[in-house]
């Protein structure tokens, strides 16, 4: 009876190895999606800079407090990788929402590219780190951070920031961090989740992990 027990454990599965192996490679709906998100993120980039201006005025009170803003430009790299979830796609998508929106028009014009590309690294460093397995609210918190601390430097080394004191440039680069978190990292999350229930991410694991139990959990009880 002992040999057979061991027999019948031996040959039960165990979570993990029944578990799938992640695949890292692109499918082609991955890229279709990621394009989209791109593309309406580029549209919302742009929107975002025609309300800069004003919206920099509000937050002159504090000099550096503008920086705030900065995450209404760092989402669809977030966005994006916490959809897709394979190597590449926080830099892809941020990429084509900063094309999008370059040539769409901005006040800013080529830079805009460039921004973008060092944008994404911000965030798809931090989702790599953590070998593009974990996509919690931490995860998501950091990448957004990630991001922020990519246009803080960028903005207060290569734009007519450098040359204010270090004081506003200190206060600018916090604020483009906590921009970066919150509006690229925290609304990013939840837009995953909300779109998780609606089935819309069926087709990724991010509908299959959050879709379902958030269903069950919503249905009345019986």
């Amino acid at each position: 009876m002992r040999a057979s027990n061991n027999t019948l454990s031996s040959q039960t599965p165990t979570p993990s190895t029944s578990r799938k192996p992640r695949v890292l490679k692109w499918r082609v709906v991955d890229i279709v999606v990621a394009s989209v998100i791109g593309v309406a993120s580029g549209v919302i980039f742009w929107a975002w800079g025609l309300a800069w201006s004003p919206l920099s005025a509000l937050l002159a009170f504090t000099p550096g407090l503008e920086g705030l803003l900065a995450g209404g430009w760092l989402f669809a790299g977030v966005l994006g990788g916490l959809i897709i979830r394979k190597p590449g796609a926080a830099v892809y998508t941020e990429v084509i929402a900063a094309v999008v929106s370059m040539l769409i028009g901005t006040q800013w014009g080529f830079s805009t590219l460039i921004w973008g590309v060092v944008e994404g690294l911000g965030a798809e460093l931090v989702l790599a780190l953590f070998f593009y397995s974990n996509w919690r609210l931490g995860v998501a918190l950091l990448a957004g951070a990630g991001a922020g601390v990519a246009v803080g430097l960028l903005d207060t080394t290569f734009t007519s920031y450098a040359a204010l004191d270090i004081g506003y440039k200190a206060v600018y680069f916090v604020s483009a961090v906590v921009s970066g978190t919150v509006l690229a990292g925290l609304l990013s999350w939840l837009a995953v989740r909300g779109l998780a229930r609606t089935g819309a991410l069926s087709r990724f694991a991010a509908g299959r992990e959050s879709g379902p139990t958030d269903r069950a959990l919503s249905q009345p009880a019986q």
